[in-house]
């Protein structure tokens, strides 16, 4: 089991690296104003999901083959670019039109949901990330490194819930100003779809 001190520590460490600047929370900020709160709590949750093939794999030690294959690397890593150049090219042709609070866009809940899981799941820089910070918190003398290696996923995960949650809620109200009017829908969609290609750059270009 993991030590109070140590959960309450990495929770709040989790928090903090939710709120920094990065392709996951930016993703959540501009689906959510582009398509509705519950379109951005929904990525949110497939998000989150993603998490879940994270920690599993460095609870198997599935991520450090990510770590020493270049291979295996690069490939993860262009499957992911090629996902985020397909949301710019979606974003960038996505129709303008005034819509309801609750709109999800074109696709339907499951789609939202999925697109939120190939987005974590194929960058596998979080997964290199995982196999750096979650054993720093675990210790062998509290017992199996695995299990613990899953507590501290599923903390993780509570952290960056909450956190996307509250960015997804307050970004959605902030572009239902922007569906008042259709050229700043339009606006709001070519925003959207240069930062993917940005983000899909910036995956492309990672290094290990």
């Amino acid at each position: 089991m993991l030590a109070l001190d140590t959960t309450l520590t990495f929770f709040a460490a989790s928090v903090l690296l939710a709120l920094s600047p990065g392709p996951d929370n930016v993703f959540v900020l501009l689906h959510s104003a582009v398509h509705g709160r519950r379109a951005g709590l929904l990525v949110v949750l497939g998000l989150c999901s993603g998490l879940l093939f994270h920690t599993a794999a460095v609870a198997l030690g599935l991520a450090a083959v990510f770590a020493a294959s270049t291979t295996a690397f690069t490939a993860l890593k262009l499957v992911g670019a090629g996902y985020l150049l397909w949301l710019a090219w979606g974003a960038w042709n996505a129709p303008v039109g005034i819509q309801d609070s609750a709109d999800t866009g074109a696709m339907t809940p499951v789609q939202t949901y999925l697109r939120g899981v190939v987005m974590n799941v194929t960058n596998p820089k979080v997964a290199i990330f995982f196999l750096a910070f979650l054993p720093q918190f675990a210790d062998p003398a509290r017992g199996d490194m695995a299990w613990q290696i899953v507590l501290l996923g599923a903390v993780f995960m509570l952290a960056a819930l909450l956190t996307f949650s509250a960015v997804a809620w307050f970004a959605a109200g902030f572009g239902q100003v922007f569906k008042r009017s259709l050229r700043a829908q339009r606006v709001l969609n070519r925003i959207a779809s240069v930062v993917f290609v940005g983000l899909a750059l910036r995956l492309a270009t990672a290094q290990r």
